[in-house]
């Protein structure tokens, strides 16, 4: 006798077996699940993975999102613990890490990071060799740079972003900076501003946009840095991950910050044990 299912559906084609798009998300955390959404919506990926080592919070997590995936657009939503369910991803995006605890030192908080990276990355590029990975983490500014409809602001205000700028300026670079702090004070975290950034930067990649954005990249060599330190700059993202650099012509005082940002990061991580 034949099922419910043979009754009502006659099978034409089978299943492709492989996805086109497939985005994995690793760690389902508060900036996890709201680049989970995020990127439903938007509809990027024709199936989502979801990888953390909380079972039962991945489980109800995905479970949740499987709930109300008839109104989304992604057709396959997938969980795990093992990274064998991000297999054939074409972007992986790693939200995973650890938060610092009173009184510990940046370095140990980068350390136990590294540990937690270690302990990821092989697992995914095992399963997704060809993947590009997105790490979420935080970008700076650049004065000379800022331009409205193609009009530099510098132009406009030469002491713009100093301290002598009498209409201070240098006030927004602060907000920008404390911003995630004043929203963590207020509601614990931070997410949905991550994510929707996370996941601007995912269509670019995908679709081979070719647009500009202020990415973590290597940046020894420029700017007489000899150091092998990444630092957010603006760069040209395709379907290769980063395709350009854009050369940003920074006046002393820039290029002095600029040094002073790789000094800072070179001397906590040259004692990082990798």
């Amino acid at each position: 006798m034949s099922t419910v299912k043979e009754q009502l559906i006659q099978n034409l084609a089978p299943d492709e077996k492989q996805s086109r798009c497939k985005i994995t998300v690793v760690g389902v955390g508060n900036v996890g699940m709201a680049c989970a959404i995020s990127i439903l919506l938007k509809g990027l990926a024709d199936e989502l993975a979801l990888v953390d080592a909380d079972e039962n919070k991945l489980k109800g997590e995905a479970l949740d999102l499987l709930h109300g995936s008839l109104f989304l657009s992604t057709p396959k939503i997938v969980f795990g613990k093992d990274y064998s369910v991000s297999a054939n991803s074409k972007l992986v995006i790693i939200t995973a890490g650890a938060r610092m605890v009173s009184g510990e030192s940046r370095l140990a908080l980068l350390q136990r990071n590294v540990t937690i990276m270690k302990a990821i990355v092989p697992g995914v590029i095992q399963n997704s060799p060809d993947c590009k990975i997105m790490i979420v983490t935080n970008p700076v500014p650049i004065w000379s740079g800022v331009n409205i409809a193609g009009v530099t602001l510098k132009s406009l205000n030469p002491a713009i972003g100093s301290d002598s700028d009498k209409e201070q300026w240098k006030t927004v670079h602060k907000q920008v900076v404390d911003g995630g702090y004043e929203v963590l004070n207020l509601k614990g975290y931070t997410s949905w501003a991550i994510a929707l950034s996370v996941t601007d930067i995912a269509a670019s990649i995908l679709k081979n946009l070719k647009r500009v954005h202020a990415v973590t990249t290597l940046v020894k060599g420029l700017y007489g840095i000899k150091e092998e330190i990444f630092l957010s700059i603006p760069c040209v993202l395709g379907q290769s991950g980063i395709t350009d650099l854009v050369k940003v012509n920074m006046n002393t005082e820039e290029e002095a910050l600029f040094k002073k940002s790789c000094d800072i990061l070179w001397n906590i991580q040259k004692d990082l044990q990798l």
